[in-house]
């Protein structure tokens, strides 16, 4: 097994840094919808581990940034996407 670990390390091939967790770094399975979300506020990739340890912490706020948002208000998520955009 730990030949074919180094083969597969030694192809080059790379997942994007989109597929990392930001918060514990780790990748994130494929397909990567299914477990992790973008926040509208910071644009941040968050996986269903670290987005479930928060609210287990109490945490209602973006485990990343701590904006506070409600994620089914799709007026402020548009607001807070457009407001990155324009910078």
């Amino acid at each position: 097994a730990e030949l074919k670990d180094e083969q597969l390390y030694s192809q080059g091939l790379e997942r994007p840094e989109g597929d990392f967790c930001s918060i514990c770094t780790l990748p994130i399975p494929i397909p990567t919808e299914d477990h992790a979300g973008i926040r509208a506020c910071c644009m941040k990739m968050i996986c269903n581990g670290c987005d479930l340890a928060a609210k287990k912490r109490g945490m209602n706020d973006c485990p990343f940034c701590r904006t506070n948002y409600d994620p089914e208000n799709y007026a402020v998520c548009l607001a807070l996407i457009q407001t990155r955009v324009a910078k």
